[in-house]
């Protein structure tokens, strides 16, 4: 298959267009002549010198991230940037980046994943994490209820690199309504609290979420950044094995 077919078809499924506004990634196709052959592409939470090191030595032909290279455009290409670009030239290794798109797609993306892994009911989800004009994360009514300690366990259970999640418990005792914003989402408790759940999965934390959920009475699990977005690259994964393409998924948690 093309590079540029590759990219046009996950460009079409995950909606990259509709993200350009709001995110500071520059989605798609980062680095790599469109026209070159793909075969082999590798999947990965990161780029970085490890996962590219590592694409290389599976003989990929392309590395898909969720965590690109550049970030709100590229001024100069000296440092970690040539370092790493250097490292996708030698090895004619191409670079495709879905940021928030992976976050906030229905069912590839990483929100959904984790819904899938806390059981929440299909029929009761809905587009949660609203940022501008599209969403990134994901809300619904788990098939059973969770105690605070269970649904902690639940998310344990993911790649933490034996990191336990973090739980601010200031709400029910009780779990059944859930938000998820996967990464870096404590920016929408005040949606959470709004919307009336009873708990908020996120990855990371920042210190004034401790005196928000306290006064909202909304519980905060924080499962940490990488762990809650290892599930859109791996559904990545699997959709594009269907389209005859060999696939090699990366793991390199970070712990954080």
């Amino acid at each position: 298959m093309q590079l540029s077919t590759l990219a046009e078809r996950l460009d079409n499924r995950l909606d990259t267009d509709a993200y350009a506004d709001v995110d500071a990634s520059p989605n798609g196709l980062q680095v790599g002549p469109e026209e070159m052959a793909v075969e082999h592409v590798a999947f990965a939470v990161d780029a970085a010198a490890a996962t590219i090191d590592a694409a290389a030595d599976a003989g990929a032909d392309a590395l898909l991230t969720h965590h690109g290279l550049v970030w709100g455009g590229l001024d100069r290409v000296t440092g970690r940037d040539y370092g790493n670009i250097a490292a996708l030239v030698e090895n004619d290794l191409a670079l495709y980046v879905s940021h928030l798109p992976l976050d906030g797609h229905e069912t590839l993306g990483n929100a959904a994943g984790l819904a899938d892994h806390l059981d929440l009911d299909a029929d009761s989800r809905e587009p949660f994490g609203a940022l501008g004009p599209v969403t990134i994360g994901q809300r619904g009514r788990a098939s059973e209820a969770y105690s605070v300690p269970e649904l902690r366990e639940r998310l344990s259970d993911l790649d933490t690199d034996e990191r336990e999640p973090h739980v601010l418990d200031f709400g029910p005792e009780e779990i059944r309504d859930v938000a998820i914003v996967t990464g870096s989402g404590v920016d929408w408790l005040g949606e959470a609290a709004d919307a009336g759940v009873d708990a908020l999965v996120t990855g990371e934390g920042k210190q004034q979420v401790y005196h928000e959920a306290r006064e909202a009475g909304v519980n905060v699990f924080l499962a940490g950044h990488y762990a809650t977005e290892t599930f859109g690259v791996e559904n990545l994964a699997g959709l594009v094995s269907e389209w005859g393409l060999q696939t090699t998924v990366l793991s390199h948690p970070t712990g954080l």
